[in-house]
């Protein structure tokens, strides 16, 4: 059992989710992107309870399911760079 408050939860699930909506505009999925981050906004925007803390969580993980999760591409791209030259 996650043991923060939900003060200290939601702004970041909050900022997770505008990094997947970021990663959605990159690929041009702007309309996808718009309609997380709308959804996100009327969640955050209203009483900071458990009711909101899982709906953000859910529409994190709808945003990830879509994009491939920010974090796994972040790692992929850092051991895919080819080597430095001198």
């Amino acid at each position: 059992m996650d043991t923060r408050s939900v003060a200290e939860t939601l702004p970041a699930l909050y900022r997770a989710i505008l990094d997947e909506v970021a990663e959605l505009e990159l690929r041009g999925a702007r309309d996808d992107g718009a309609r997380t981050r709308s959804a996100a906004i009327r969640v955050y925007s209203r009483a900071w309870d458990d009711r909101g803390r899982r709906e953000l969580e859910e529409i994190l993980r709808r945003a990830q399911r879509t994009t491939g999760g920010t974090e796994r591409r972040r790692s992929e791209q850092a051991t895919s760079r080819p080597a430095a030259t001198p």
